[in-house]
């Protein structure tokens, strides 16, 4: 499509996906050499540059670009935060941390937990399109940048953010000829706006090339359209259907019609508005009612969602004739999503489509059509969520949720909304659970609580017990506990062994997080007994409650019962087609193994368990297995259980939460690190233990099964420092204050605070102790241990 949008905008971010989430170009970049280099030099010299300009000018593409270039400059990624299918600002936060893959799972503010996790990294944020939530990016930035040294923000909007030390450039159409002094073809090519349209002239006809014959009007149309992107790649893909002349003459008649014979070029947006007009007038009556309609998604959408939404019911075979013109056209951009097919638009197109679909009066109906599609889609999803087809139903709603919100701000928008709001939010439960986003299923359904009323009947008392688990999980024990009472005092329906089940897994956490595994255990018991009587609808618990029941028997030294549990488990789960909980259940079966002193076949379990968390993406899962795998190796190979137990802290700190806590907190873990510490010694295990927290998840899988070394990240060489520096890194080793250090150096305390955070940044530290740290390795290195250089020598 235009220049900010030919681009796969699926590569999965997180720590297990490398240092970046930059999509791969899908088309060449054009020009723009200057605007790349000045934004760079910006970048260097300032920590938030925003590019700024109207829609359609290139700012996204152009941002991509310069992040691209700049990726060896940021030693712990370039990350692609895109928010324009986002409309609520309590969520661009959490949306960055997704991106990080920080799905933590702590009660902590999110701003908190983020900042925490950036405080030492060395990385560019790419903040896309953030004009519609100014405040909320505004804020977040600003905290950010205060708090996290080693962070630069590169961020695009249609106007800035207004945040101190904000650099801002505008970008500019690009180049156009003057078409009255146009000699040959071999010159034109040299204008951005010329060459984009030849590019893309050829894609829509490989055939086309540039003539004498035709120059002159390719010169006039770049010139007319102002060098605006995103026209001239709408007037380039109409070659399909016209010619170089025609549609310069179309122009031509609709530039003297906005300018009223006037000499004076129009404003670029007019002209922006009026090439839009015109790929709007050149579309059939079908094509432009489904461009207006289509603009009811929040985000890109599949050809099912936009048949049963957009559709004309008898005729919805047709629909797919028209998405493939629309997508002809340039105004729909096709997307490949693994093995899926989606589509979207950009937002200047899509808001062009919501004024016309006002006049049509089918917003209502359509809205209502789009709310009852995603209530359906979460209720199959809810009903597979244990099955063979999971892990499709999990990727589709990560796909979707964009429109999940924006369904569920619907409901909540409308009178009588509540009750459909509540059925979603008790089906997106599954999927909140599994994919970690606890503290976003926990603002919906608090949300949903607050709206409904009490004759809402067991759904209302089902999200009451939903609710309350979440907030167990996020350690939030008295707000979960006074939840769950409230729930508990709701009247039950006579018979429903689904709302037992229910209850047994709520009342089982909570005594598990509690550290009362023989009530944990006894709950579990009850939730199980009550879902193998329910026909439908409570798998998803009795899983839940073999694994939390698994989890009481290692707590309680039990491996007969655990290695019981996690059997039923594969039982159960694994028959229907389950990954999530059957890999997570690994290390359960492999603590029991273990127990039994059989390593091999805890060794064995444990890789299948990776297998399977790693299939399901599922970090949780992975951290589970590291840290059972750390606690059996420690018996033979203390460096490997270092490297491991760092690896698992590393996604601890990521995911957080009670379960996490809870397993680092068994005796097993500490058993483990005291038991590696004392066959490696304290200064071995330090080095171990954070050379496992610098992988991946992905390094950390590799290094769990074949045990083959990473590169750990290099410490910064001494002559880093100035010697002045290094006078001031030395007195901080001993402890001191900046008064004490300008006291002793005779200097301002401000000089000294100055020293102290350039040694900081030049060695990417965030503390004190790094520095006192730092200065003892290298001391050590130059003068090493009399002992042990005889013992060498």
């Amino acid at each position: 499509m235009n220049d900010e949008s030919h681009r796969s905008r699926h590569s999965i971010p997180g720590r297990g996906r490398g240092r970046t989430n930059l999509p791969v170009e899908l088309t060449s970049f054009v020009g723009r050499r200057h605007e790349v280099a000045e934004a760079k030099k910006m970048l260097s010299g300032s920590r938030l540059v925003t590019l700024t300009g109207i829609g359609g000018v290139g700012k996204t593409r152009l941002a991509l670009r310069v992040a691209t270039e700049s990726q060896r400059a940021f030693t712990d990624g370039v990350w692609l935060i895109e928010l324009s299918e986002l409309s609520d600002p309590e969520l661009v936060t959490g949306v960055v941390s997704d991106v990080l893959g920080l799905r933590n799972q702590t009660v902590e503010a999110p701003l908190v937990l983020l900042t925490d996790y950036l405080a030492d990294k060395d990385v560019l944020l790419v903040l896309d399109n953030c004009e519609h939530l100014l405040e909320a990016v505004a804020a977040l930035a600003d905290t950010v940048l205060r708090t996290c040294p080693g962070v630069r923000i590169l961020a695009t909007s249609r106007e800035p953010l207004r945040v101190r030390g904000e650099a801002v450039t505008r970008v500019p159409p690009m180049q156009t000829p003057n078409p009255d002094h146009v000699s040959s073809p071999r010159g034109l090519p040299s204008y951005e706006s010329v060459a984009l349209f030849l590019q893309r002239a050829v894609a829509a006809v490989p055939t086309f090339e540039l003539t004498d014959e035709n120059q002159m009007a390719v010169a006039q149309i770049c010139a007319r359209l102002d060098g605006l992107p995103l026209p001239i790649e709408l007037a380039a893909a109409r070659l399909r259907v016209m010619s170089v002349q025609q549609i310069h003459d179309r122009l031509t008649d609709r530039y003297r019609l906005l300018t009223g014979g006037s000499r004076a070029a129009p404003a670029r947006q007019k002209t922006l508005r009026w090439s839009i007009d015109w790929s709007y007038e050149l579309c059939t009556p079908q094509e432009q009612r489904l461009w207006a309609r289509l603009t009811v998604f929040a985000c890109s959408f599949e050809l099912d969602a936009a048949e049963a939404i957009c559709g004309d019911g008898d005729r919805g075979g047709d629909l797919l004739d028209v998405v493939a013109a629309l997508v002809d056209k340039s105004i729909l951009i096709r997307e490949e999503a693994g093995d899926v097919v989606r589509y979207r638009m950009l937002d200047i197109l899509k808001e062009y489509g919501q004024e016309k679909l006002q006049p049509m009066d089918e917003y209502p109906n359509l809205r209502r059509r789009f709310q009852d599609w995603y209530q359906e889609l979460i209720m199959r999803a809810a009903t597979d969520s244990i099955s063979p087809r999971q892990l499709h139903w999990l990727r589709r709603l990560e796909r979707e949720q964009p429109n999940l919100r924006a369904a569920l701000q619907f409901c909540l928008s409308e009178s009588g909304g509540a009750d459909a709001a509540l059925r979603m939010t008790v089906g997106l439960f599954p999927f909140w659970f599994s994919r970690g986003y606890l503290r976003e299923g926990r603002m919906w359904l608090d949300r949903v609580l607050a709206a409904a009323d009490d004759e809402s009947g067991a759904d209302l008392a089902k999200a009451q017990y939903l609710v309350s688990v979440l907030a167990g999980v996020q350690g939030d024990v008295a707000e979960g506990a006074g939840l769950l009472a409230r729930a508990d005092s709701r009247e039950d329906r006579p018979g429903d062994t689904s709302m037992r089940a229910l209850r047994g897994f709520v009342q089982g956490l909570f005594a598990l997080y509690n550290g009362d595994s023989v009530s944990a255990v006894a709950h579990f018991e009850e939730s199980i007994g009550a879902a193998e009587e329910t026909e439908e609808g409570a798998v998803f618990f009795h899983v839940g409650s073999l694994l939390g029941e698994g989890v009481a028997y290692m707590s309680l030294g039990d491996a007969s019962e655990a290695r019981a549990r996690h059997e039923e488990m594969l039982a159960l789960a694994g028959t229907l087609g389950d990954v999530v909980y059957c890999g997570r259940s690994a290390m359960i079966g492999a603590w029991a193994w273990w127990c039994d002193g059989d390593p091999s076949m805890a060794r064995a379990v444990i890789e299948e368990g990776f297998r399977l968390s790693t299939r399901a993406d599922d970090s949780f899962g992975i951290g589970c297995s590291l840290e059972v795998l750390a606690w059996i190796e420690a018996d033979h190979n203390p460096g490997c259980a270092a490297v491991l137990l760092g690896a698992a802290a590393a996604i601890w700190r990521d995911v957080g939460g009670t379960m996490a806590n809870y397993l680092a907190g068994l005796s097993y873990h500490s058993d483990c690190e005291q038991q590696a510490r004392h066959g490696l010694g304290s200064r071995q295990f330090e080095e171990k233990y954070q050379h496992g927290s610098a992988f991946s998840v992905d390094e950390a899988v590799r290094y769990a099964f074949d045990e083959q070394p990473v590169p750990a990240k290099r410490s910064p060489e001494a002559d880093t420092l100035s010697r002045r520096e290094r006078q001031v890194a030395e007195l901080v080793a001993e402890g001191l204050t900046n008064r004490a250090i300008a006291a002793k150096l005779v200097i301002s305390q401000r000089t000294a605070q100055g020293h102290v955070e350039n040694i900081l940044s030049k060695l990417g530290y965030t503390s004190r102790t790094q520095i006192a740290t730092w200065l003892v390795e290298h001391t050590h290195q130059q003068n090493p241990d009399p002992e042990r250089r005889t013992h060498h020598s």
